[in-house]
């Protein structure tokens, strides 16, 4: 009879408390013709409680289990429960009794199948050559388990050892020790090699990581590299190179040295429908960050602060993902102020609050995810994804650090990391720590008997507003002021020296006007600030949204044109819809010119926005 020891994550069926994993094996085939990993997994599970448990409950999702070796030997004693949403159907082994601090060795012949929520396949026609597949994996918040069965919550870490086989190249989350051991393939199938890749670091299930396809690399600093499509890897390393170890030292003097041996980005095809991902050693980007003017490589500064903030110090559930991107957005505006100028945090953080105030206002202000430690028992994190926790956790930290000096703040950085390094806290756990860090130091603790805990922790809605230095956001509203005045003349010199979010910001605030531009004034936009001609899709995206919205016919076949080579969801579904509205032709020529283009997700969403359009 297993011990009931309940967990502090609500959103695992596994039995953590009893058993923890310390280290993963994961040997898998890719294989592109059916889209689907085939291998095993074998799991190192210690036993943790004083009573001893006879069984372990491992998650599991749409998998397709064909056999079970308890210590190398084969058991029929292990059965897959009752599908139970949104967490999975729960995989139960029977094992024999060992005392605390031993460890038993669980081996599973697993294959994925064709409802594995984890992972993405893209056909030749959605990478940017259309010559060959690709695969990668996408596994926060509760997908790793749709891989292979296993322990998927952030308060459980292993190490892993990734032993991957593939006809294409292979990056993981881990680091690289080669490729060898090549085999024929059959059938007039081309021939595979086995990838092997370690992470001695303790790391999340949800960062277990892998990708497959047409991939080249090259160098962007002493301990980063770059991989992308080879087509694409010039631009991709001239994007990157100048900046990434400038954040990487930045990021050691405020907390302390970088851990994972190598900071590496992959950058996706074009087709990759989403932002990013932090997984340790290689951070998987969207191709938008790649825009020709080096003005999106803040993007970086946010996933590498992520290798101090959620993979090495980890929140121990969803309901405190406050821990995880409050700390990295609040790390990765230090970068930027300590690369860029202190002014920029504040105009970071103003647009932030922007989103922060958008994110409310979808959810509604007394909605429970627009608390700072949010209830997620027997509901979907990925339910609860906005940019509440980024902002709000950010919030929450820019005022503690302002409450007891920024000097003194920066005594308890390092504190924090290196108390929970390698290991996973919640809510509760910060505040303690933080507490008891600040406890000789009078005037601080005396400072911090004013913090409400329970209203910043439990509270819904916005926090207070700072009063933040807006001298960088007050150009970008005076310029859009004079647009309202149709006799404007632009010119050029209205936004030289401005950043790229500079003139995000002015042309934000350009779609909120009550009267939409002319199209004769969208034109001269246009042309006065380059915006039709920027390889920068943050820009061009919200010009053409403009133009679209003032009727100006010249940035319909542009539009189109950048829709057939982006995929990412933030800019394809609103430049479909407006498009739809002022040339519904075009819009539906241009969708299914690109549709195999398209991943299956955008693709889907789109033809449900045209359809009711």
């Amino acid at each position: 009879m297993a011990t009931i020891n309940m967990p502090r994550d609500p959103n695992t069926l596994s039995n953590y408390n009893n058993w923890r994993t310390k280290h993963t094996v994961a040997e898998f085939t890719i294989d592109f013709k059916k889209q689907r990993l085939t291998g095993s997994v074998e799991l190192q599970l210690e036993s943790t409680t004083d009573k001893e448990s006879e069984e372990i409950i491992l998650d599991s999702s749409f998998l397709d289990i064909s056999a079970i070796n308890i210590d190398g030997k084969k058991t029929s004693d292990w059965t897959v429960k009752d599908r139970f949403e949104p967490y999975g159907s729960p995989l139960s082994v029977k094992v024999p009794a060992i005392a605390k601090g031993s460890s038993t060795y669980l081996k599973i012949e697993v294959s994925t199948t064709d409802k594995c929520t984890a992972l993405q396949w893209m056909a030749p026609s959605q990478t940017s050559n259309k010559k060959y597949p690709y695969m990668f994996s996408q596994c926060q918040a509760i997908h790793n388990r749709s891989i292979f069965p296993c322990q998927d919550t952030p308060d459980v870490k292993s190490t892993y050892h990734f032993k991957i086989r593939s006809p294409l190249p292979v990056v993981a989350s881990g680091l690289p020790t080669g490729a060898s051991n090549f085999e024929h393939g059959t059938d007039g199938e081309s021939g595979t090699l086995l990838y092997s890749f370690f992470q001695e670091i303790p790391m999340p299930s949800y960062l277990f990581a892998i990708a497959s396809g047409d991939i080249a690399t090259a160098s962007i600093g002493p301990r980063s590299l770059v991989s992308t499509g080879p087509e694409e890897l010039s631009d991709a390393k001239w994007e990157l190179e100048t900046d990434t170890e400038k954040f990487i030292e930045v990021a050691e003097k405020l907390i302390y040295p970088y851990q994972w041996t190598q900071y590496n980005v992959l950058v996706l095809p074009p087709s990759f429908p989403y932002g990013g991902m932090e997984n340790p050693v290689f951070t998987f980007a969207t191709p938008t960050i790649i825009s020709g003017d080096r003005e999106n490589v803040d993007v970086i500064a946010h996933e590498l602060s992520h290798s101090w903030s959620g993979n090495l110090v980890s929140n121990a559930s969803w309901e405190h993902f406050w821990l995880n991107e409050g700390w990295t957005t609040y790390l990765e505006r230090r970068i930027q102020a300590a690369v860029h100028g202190e002014p920029h945090r504040d105009f970071s953080a103003i647009i932030g609050w922007k989103a922060l105030e958008d994110s409310i206002d979808r959810f509604g202000h007394d909605h429970e995810f627009t608390k700072l430690v949010i209830g997620l028992k027997g509901k979907d994190p990925d339910d609860a994804f906005s940019s509440i926790p980024y902002e709000k956790g950010f919030h929450f930290l820019y005022y503690l650090e302002k409450l007891v000096g920024k000097e003194t703040w920066d005594k308890f950085i390092p504190h924090y990391f290196t108390t929970w390094m390698k290991k996973s806290l919640d809510s509760y756990d910060f505040k303690a720590t933080l507490l008891d860090f600040f406890q000789s130091d009078k005037e601080a603790s005396k400072k911090l008997e004013s913090v409400d805990w329970d209203t910043w922790f439990y509270k819904p809605g916005l926090p207070p507003k700072p009063d933040f230095d807006t001298s960088m956001v007050d150009k970008c509203y005076e310029l859009a002021k004079k647009w309202e005045s149709k006799d404007f003349t632009p010119s050029p010199k209205d936004i030289s020296g401005w950043t790229a979010n500079q003139i995000v910001v002015f042309l934000e605030a350009v779609q909120l006007f009550k009267t939409p531009l002319t199209p004769s004034q969208s034109q001269a936009m246009g042309k006065a600030y380059s915006l039709g001609t920027s390889r920068n899709v943050e820009l061009s995206f919200r010009y053409f949204s403009i133009g679209l919205t003032a009727r100006d016919e010249t940035v319909y076949h542009p539009t189109a044109d950048l829709l057939g080579t982006v995929g990412r969801m933030k800019f394809v579904r609103p430049l479909y819809r407006k498009l739809n509205a002022v040339d519904r032709g075009l819009a539906l020529e241009t969708f299914e010119k690109n549709r195999d283009f398209y991943h299956p997700i955008c693709r889907d969403m789109v033809e449900k926005d045209l359809k009711e359009g």
